[in-house]
C-alpha cells in the first residue's frame, strides 16, 4: 500500500484523533506482528459524533431523494475501484484471504440501489366522510450502527445505505477487531461527497459502544453480533431512551440431509458454510443432521472436502482458509473443541492447530447428544457437528431444538417435502438444495427467529427500520 494506514475517528467530516489521544495495538492474527495504532473513542467522542449527525440532519433530511442518491451513487463506484485495497486491510485485521474477499462488490450493489431507491412511501385515504388522512413516514434524525468483524463493510452499507438514503444522519461504531476497512470506507465517504456530519465513524472498544446504546438523541441502533451483547444493548435501550433496536444476532445453523439428496451438491455446499471464512459467519451451518442410510457416503465426502482447505498467508489469493480473528477467538474455539471431545466422537484426522498463528483445521464432530454444548452455543469457529437421523419429523425436531434460529438449510429432490419441512423450520431463512453463504437474494429479508435477531435487513424491507410512521388527521369542508 501506497498511502499511510487510516485509523483516526471520521467525525462531522474530518479524521480525527480520539479526544483522549488514546489507542489500542491491532496486530496480525497469523504472525503476531503490530499493524496499527487505532484511535480508541471514548464516550466524548461519541458525544461529538452525535452532535455533527444532529446538526447536519435538518439539512440532509430536507433534500429530496435524487439529491441524496448522488452521494450515494459516487460511493457505490469509489468501493469497487478500492476493492483490493480494501481486501488487503482485512487481511491485516482478521486474517481473511484476499481470495474470499466479496464484500466490495455487495457493498457496491447496495449503496447503488438506495442511491435510486430512496423514495419513501406514505399513504392517503378518504375513508372517513369529512376527512383526508394522511400517513407519513419520516426519517428519524440521528441513528446508529454497531458491527462485528467478519463482513464488515458489507454491515456497514446494509445500515448506512437506507438509512441516509431515508434521511437520516448515521455514526457508526467498527469492531476492534476489524476498524480498518471501515476507515477506509470513511475516506471514501468524503470522497464521495457527503456533507460533514452525515455519516460519522468510530473505532472503539466497549466504552464507546456503551456510549452509542446509551445514548439520548440516538434514535435507532442496528446490532450485529452476539447474543449476550444483543442483550446488553435492549438492556440499554431500555435504561435510557428506549430507542428502536433492530439485531442480526448469532446461529446454530442445521443443515437437513434426506437420503434422496444430491450428496455431491449437499456435502460440497455445507462443508464450504461452515469454513467459509473459517467458520467465523453467523448464518454457518454448524449442525447437519443425514439420513441414516447415506451418513457413510455423506461423511467421506464431505471429510474428503475439508482436507482440501489450503491455509497460508491471507494475502495470497491462492489461499482459501485463514486463521481466526485474534488469540482471544481460538481461546474460544479450543474451549468449544475440548467440550465436544469430552461429548462425542471426532474425525481427529482432520482436526490440527497451530497455536502461534490461530490457525485451525476444520473439525468434525459425530454422535454428539442433542444437549451437548457444542449443539447449543455457537462456536464461530470451523467446528460443524453432524449427527443421523431416520424420519422427516425427527429431523425437523432436531433442527428447530435450539434458541438460535437464524438460518437453516434443506436438501432433497422431493418438492412436496422441500416445502413442508422450509414451512415447518424455526428460522429466518432456509436454502432449499443451497446454504449459506451462496445462496442468493440480497432483495430478501436477512434475519432470524428466536434468539437471533428482532427486525429484518434487505433491498426492500431495511428503510422500513430508519423511517418514523405518523398519521396525519385533516378534516376538510365538503368531502
Amino acid at each position: 500500500m501506497a498511502e499511510p494506514i487510516e485509523t483516526r475517528l471520521f467525525i462531522n467530516g474530518k479524521f480525527v484523533p480520539s479526544t483522549s489521544n488514546g489507542t489500542f495495538d491491532l496486530v496480525s492474527t497469523k504472525t503476531g506482528d503490530h499493524v496499527a495504532k487505532v484511535h480508541d473513542a471514548t464516550k466524548e467522542d461519541v458525544d461529538l459524533a452525535v452532535a455533527a449527525a444532529k446538526s447536519a440532519f435538518p439539512s440532509w433530511s430536507s433534500l429530496s431523494p435524487a439529491e441524496r442518491g448522488k452521494p450515494l451513487a459516487r460511493l457505490a463506484q469509489l468501493v469497487l475501484e478500492a476493492k483490493d485495497e480494501l481486501a488487503y486491510l482485512e487481511a491485516l485485521s482478521t486474517g481473511r484471504p484476499v481470495s474470499t474477499y466479496f464484500d466490495a462488490y455487495y457493498a457496491n450493489t447496495f449503496f447503488d440501489y438506495f442511491a435510486q431507491a430512496a423514495y419513501p412511501q406514505g399513504e392517503s385515504s378518504m375513508n372517513t366522510p369529512g376527512y383526508m388522512n394522511l400517513v407519513l413516514r419520516q426519517p428519524f434524525g440521528v441513528v446508529a450502527a454497531i458491527t462485528t468483524w467478519n463482513v464488515p463493510v458489507v454491515y456497514l452499507a446494509q445500515r448506512v445505505a437506507p438509512a441516509v438514503a431515508a434521511g437520516n444522519t448515521i455514526v457508526l461504531k467498527s469492531s476492534e477487531k476489524a476498524p480498518l476497512t471501515s476507515a477506509k470506507m470513511a475516506a471514501l465517504i468524503s470522497q464521495a461527497g457527503f456533507p460533514p456530519g452525515v455519516i460519522n465513524i468510530l473505532s472503539g472498544r466497549g466504552e464507546c459502544g456503551s456510549a452509542i446504546a446509551h445514548h439520548m438523541d440516538i434514535r435507532v441502533l442496528s446490532f450485529v453480533g452476539s447474543s449476550r451483547v444483543g442483550r446488553a444493548i435492549q438492556r440499554a435501550s431500555a435504561d435510557s431512551n428506549l430507542k428502536n433496536v433492530i439485531f442480526e444476532l448469532g446461529g446454530k445453523s442445521p443443515a437437513i440431509i434426506f437420503e434422496d439428496a444430491d450428496l455431491e451438491a449437499a456435502a460440497k455446499d455445507t462443508e464450504n458454510s461452515i469454513n467459509f471464512l473459517s467458520g467465523q459467519t453467523c448464518f454457518a451451518n454448524s449442525r447437519i443432521y443425514v439420513q441414516k442410510s447415506i451418513a457413510d457416503a455423506f461423511l467421506a465426502k464431505y471429510k474428503q472436502l475439508a482436507e482440501l482447505r489450503v491455509d497460508g498467508d491471507p494475502t495470497d489469493p491462492t489461499i482459501n482458509y485463514g486463521p481466526l480473528a485474534d488469540g482471544a477467538q481460538s481461546q474460544v474455539v479450543e474451549k468449544y473443541i475440548k467440550l465436544g471431545r469430552e461429548t462425542g466422537k471426532e474425525l481427529t484426522s482432520v482436526q490440527s492447530k497451530s497455536p502461534e498463528d490461530n490457525f485451525f483445521k476444520p473439525v468434525i464432530f459425530l454422535e454428539q447428544p442433542e444437549d451437548a454444548v457444542v449443539m447449543k452455543e455457537e462456536i464461530f469457529g470451523p467446528v460443524v457437528c453432524i449427527n443421523t437421523f431416520e424420519t422427516e419429523a425427527e429431523a425437523i425436531a432436531k433442527a428447530n431444538d435450539s434458541e438460535l434460529g437464524l438460518y437453516a438449510a434443506v436438501y432433497t429432490k422431493d418438492l412436496d417435502r422441500a416445502v413442508r419441512v422450509s414451512t415447518m423450520l424455526e428460522a429466518g431463512m432456509v436454502g432449499v438444495n443451497c446454504t449459506s453463504p451462496t445462496a442468493k437474494g440480497m432483495e430478501l429479508p436477512f434475519g432470524g427467529y428466536k434468539g437471533s435477531g428482532i427486525g429484518r435487513v434487505s433491498m426492500l424491507h431495511s428503510m422500513d427500520d430508519f423511517l418514523e410512521t405518523k398519521s396525519v388527521f385533516i378534516k376538510v369542508a365538503g368531502i
